[in-house]
């Protein structure tokens, strides 16, 4: 005879943590970045064929106030470096970003002046897809991490802010 027994049916008990990131990991809205090739792998996970509205994506949202979610694909030159930063503090918190492919996470086969040498150097990055290019596989898995992720997150211990202040 426990505690169950005595709450009538109608009733749930849970904490404001699980609900909040129930919600938030159910609802993300991603706002994409297609640079390169790996923008074709990408734009494929959003097809009918893997469905990512069962994870609470429908469409990517066409502008950063929007989003929540950033899945940069591809290489990121250093004039897009500028753009890419502001359109991540356009994004409202909680933000989360996901670097997708080698030339994202590290600049890939391309090691020159023009070519940011990891996106992480200007925005931080929550999740890393290997690869060139990735298989829509990949990012769906990274999605699934990212939930896993945002599942341990705490209202009481915000997000660390990274970079710049204003």
């Amino acid at each position: 005879m426990g505690l169950e027994e005595k709450i009538p049916d109608s009733i749930i008990l849970t904490t404001l943590d699980k609900v909040v990131n129930w919600s938030r990991k159910r609802s993300m809205w991603p706002f994409s970045f297609g640079l390169a090739c790996c923008a074709i792998e990408m734009m494929s996970t959003f097809m009918a064929k893997y469905d990512m509205s069962r994870y609470g994506m429908e469409v990517f949202r066409p502008s950063p106030r929007q989003a929540d979610l950033m899945i940069i694909a591809g290489r990121v030159s250093m004039k897009m470096a500028p753009v890419i930063r502001t359109l991540y503090e356009q994004m409202p918190n909680p933000k989360w970003v996901i670097a997708m492919g080698a030339c994202a996470s590290c600049g890939g086969v391309f090691n020159n002046y023009a070519v940011l040498q990891g996106v992480d150097r200007i925005i931080p990055v929550d999740i890393y897809i290997p690869g060139c290019p990735p298989r829509p596989e990949q990012l769906i898995h990274a999605i699934l991490e990212l939930h896993k992720k945002v599942e341990k997150e705490s209202l009481k211990q915000p997000r660390e802010h990274w970079g710049r202040t204003a």
